[in-house]
């Protein structure tokens, strides 16, 4: 169940989102939460290209707490905002890409090819499909979050 604050800022963020020309996606625990995992959503996370991050941040310019910037860690670099609507925090990720194994980055995600449609009360979101959140949650060592979403995968293919 995701509780009534994430949804409405989803309604809000929807709604922003619904007429422009921008390649979003809901990703992490509340994108997962659409597609029926049960776990609990802490933030809002918004995975979109380079000129979408920058067009969002835009769009909802009153709630800007951090400007979209090029950040980069040790295993993951991306055009990176963070947005605060009704006190639910909402992280812009533009042109995320990976550090491989063998030390070269990839290519930056195309979520076009990795988009899914959910019907949410009343919208059309689209969110990262759990096959490919698996496999990203591997490429970052994040092997917990993988199995979970495989095992949730496994036990709910029809």
């Amino acid at each position: 169940m995701i509780e009534q604050h994430y949804r409405n800022t989803l309604r809000k963020i929807y709604a922003r989102l619904h007429d422009h020309q921008i390649n979003w996606v809901v990703t992490g625990s509340l994108g997962m939460a659409l597609q029926g995992m049960e776990l609990e959503v802490h933030d809002i996370d918004i995975q979109t290209d380079q000129r979408g991050a920058y067009k969002i941040e835009s769009v909802f310019s009153e709630y800007v707490v951090s400007a979209v910037h090029y950040a980069e860690s040790e295993r993951i670099r991306s055009h990176l905002g963070a947005l605060e609507i009704d006190g639910v925090k909402v992280e812009i990720m533009g042109d995320i890409q990976k550090l491989l194994s063998d030390q070269i980055w990839e290519e930056p995600v195309p979520i076009e090819q990795y988009k899914h449609w959910i019907q949410y009360e009343g919208m059309q979101v689209p969110v990262l499909s759990l096959e490919y959140e698996c496999q990203a949650y591997l490429k970052m060592g994040r092997t917990e979050k993988a199995e979970r979403i495989k095992k949730w995968l496994e036990e709910n293919r029809f």
